[in-house]
């Protein structure tokens, strides 16, 4: 029956067996020490409650002074023990013990599982689509190993298993009832875990999530269902965010030739678009430029009519001809497309970025503090020596695939000062930091959470419901129910978010369009947007499909 006691339990019993021995001990010590060295008698009774007080610290009535160096030195021990007792023995053994009592205990045995999903191990790969989750009303449970983290997750509303897989498999008694199962350890740990749920005859999808590819057919063959590696999927995000080479801006501008151009502009604080309606500014009336949207914390909007308001900060994404566009150029502050590409940090994020790049024939400068293979700088990218070296002040991106989301910050102020024209794209280890990374000056964020929960919630929720980035597409599409319209003068059109950028007429191209014209029928059109815009464009226009291509 003991051996079945807590740790805690166990110290208090021993603690309560021990303490009257303590105080016998004391108190017939100090009997015999004042009969016959001080030669001041005391009775069984009176020597216990001097013990008493003294262990506890409460202090003495009448013996307050001894003259026998002896019993003194006894004396003055016995007060240190108390000392001992009460502010060490007792948040030791007595508190852990009262903590256990009254503390809501942990589950250490899955609950029901009936359409739950259960995930091993919390971490910042699944934070984000745990989120999800709870908006979503989606029933989950965590197995977590770490006491204090489980304790946390509990705290903050979670459905938590507490338990040691390695010292009771029998925690996943009831695996076999659950929706599907996500393991999130390190990859030794998934490997025990997917055997242990399929010996308890769990026969649904089981997602591993792995640090090392080469660990994606081992795991396969032992029974995940699919393994994914988002340090991976991370590092080609932040790659194709920074190369054109990689994600094109936008998909079909061939359509329309060389004829037109689209560019980023960053809006300063002290630019004359900063903080202004789009109806206000006349940039297609006056200048032939169409804003298509803009990025702003990480998030593209498209605009939609003249009442769109151009924030400070963002970076406005513009369609027109070349020569027009250079007019936008004075009012806000271009994002170079040419130079290197300059990647600090050369983890495994890092090293995947920078293997991407080099494979899309982009050239790349990698910075890091450990001069390793594949290190072209050797540093800290907080120096401007280092930055210098590194050509940061004529690179098309910069991307900081840190480990850490301190020295990110950091990192990101000191680069944002240093280069404030160059496009900063920065890894985030935890998604909640992605708001303070975008203060500090960052472009895009892009946090290991995004990734992985984009990948499980198209396999767990059954719908995309975490957007990395939102593309941009040029669209070929017949007039449709916007014949005999202006295409820069539709409510209907600027709400769909979707803009139309030129006409094909007769064989012309048309880019610029007089106050009296309106489509035709018979016209083409070439009509860019976001992909949701564009949808929202073929529901309220429903151009033909025969004349529609893409």
């Amino acid at each position: 029956m003991l051996s079945k006691l807590k740790r805690s339990s166990k110290r208090f019993l021993a603690l309560l067996a021990i303490l009257p021995m303590v105080v016998l001990i004391l108190g017939t010590i100090y009997m015999l020490g004042m009969e016959y060295l001080e030669d001041s008698p005391r009775t069984f009774l009176q020597s216990i409650q001097w013990a008493t007080e003294t262990l506890t610290t409460t202090g003495y009535g009448a013996d307050s002074r001894w003259n026998h160096p002896v019993l003194a030195l006894f004396v003055i021990f016995g007060q240190f023990m108390g000392q001992f007792l009460v502010f060490l023995i007792f948040p030791l053994l007595v508190l852990p013990y009262f903590e256990e009592r009254f503390e809501v205990r942990l589950q250490h045995v899955l609950p029901p599982m009936t359409g739950k999903v259960l995930f091993y191990r919390y971490g910042p790969a699944i934070e984000s689509l745990l989120e999800d989750f709870n908006s979503t009303g989606s029933p989950f449970v965590i197995l977590e190993e770490d006491v204090e983290l489980a304790r946390n997750l509990r705290d903050r509303g979670f459905d938590v298993v507490f338990g040691k897989l390695v010292d009771d498999p029998q925690i996943l008694a009831r695996v076999n009832q659950a929706q599907a199962v996500v393991t999130n350890a390190d990859d030794h740990a998934n490997a025990s875990l997917t055997l242990i749920v399929r010996e308890h005859g769990f026969i649904g999808p089981l997602y591993a999530l792995a640090d090392d590819p080469i660990y994606r057919q081992p795991l396969i063959q032992i029974g995940a269902t699919a393994v994914f590696t988002p340090s991976h999927v991370l590092g080609a995000a932040l790659a194709s965010r920074a190369s054109t080479r990689i994600s094109p801006p936008a998909e079909g501008m061939h359509l329309l030739g060389t004829k037109v151009g689209m560019a980023e502009f960053r809006v300063g604080a002290g630019s004359p678009l900063a903080g202004k309606k789009l109806g206000d500014l006349h940039l297609r009336e006056e200048h032939g430029v169409s804003v298509i949207g803009q990025w702003y914390g990480g998030v593209f909007t498209t605009t939609k009519g003249p009442e769109t308001r151009v924030q400070s900060g963002a970076i406005l994404v513009a369609v027109g001809l070349h020569a027009n566009l250079e007019k936008v150029e004075r009012m806000a502050m271009p994002i170079r497309r040419s130079g290197p590409i300059v990647v600090a940090g050369y983890g495994a994020v890092g090293k995947k970025v920078a293997e991407m790049l080099h494979d899309a024939g982009e050239e790349c400068a990698v910075i890091d503090r450990i001069s390793v293979p594949g290190v072209d700088v050797v540093g800290n990218v907080l120096e401007q020596s280092i930055l210098d070296r590194a050509r940061v002040r004529e690179a098309s991106a910069v991307i900081l695939a840190l480990s850490d989301d301190s020295e990110s910050m950091f990192a990101t102020a000191a680069v944002r000062d240093y280069a404030p024209e160059v496009p900063l794209i920065v890894r985030v280890l935890r998604a909640p930091n992605t708001a303070r990374l975008y203060r500090s000056g960052a472009d895009f964020a892009i946090s290991v959470g995004q990734v992985a929960g984009q990948i499980l919630a198209y396999h767990l929720l059954k719908e995309q419901v975490m957007h990395v980035q939102n593309r941009i597409k040029f669209s070929r599409l017949s007039a449709g129910n916007l014949s005999g319209v202006h295409p820069w003068r539709s409510q209907a059109l600027d709400q769909t978010g979707a803009k139309v950028i030129a006409v094909e007429r007769e064989g012309d191209v048309l880019v610029e369009f007089a106050d009296d014209f309106t489509l035709r029928p018979d016209d083409v059109l070439f009509v860019c947007g976001s992909t949701n815009s564009l949808e929202r464009y073929q529901k309220a226009f429903q151009p033909s499909s025969a004349a529609a291509a893409s």
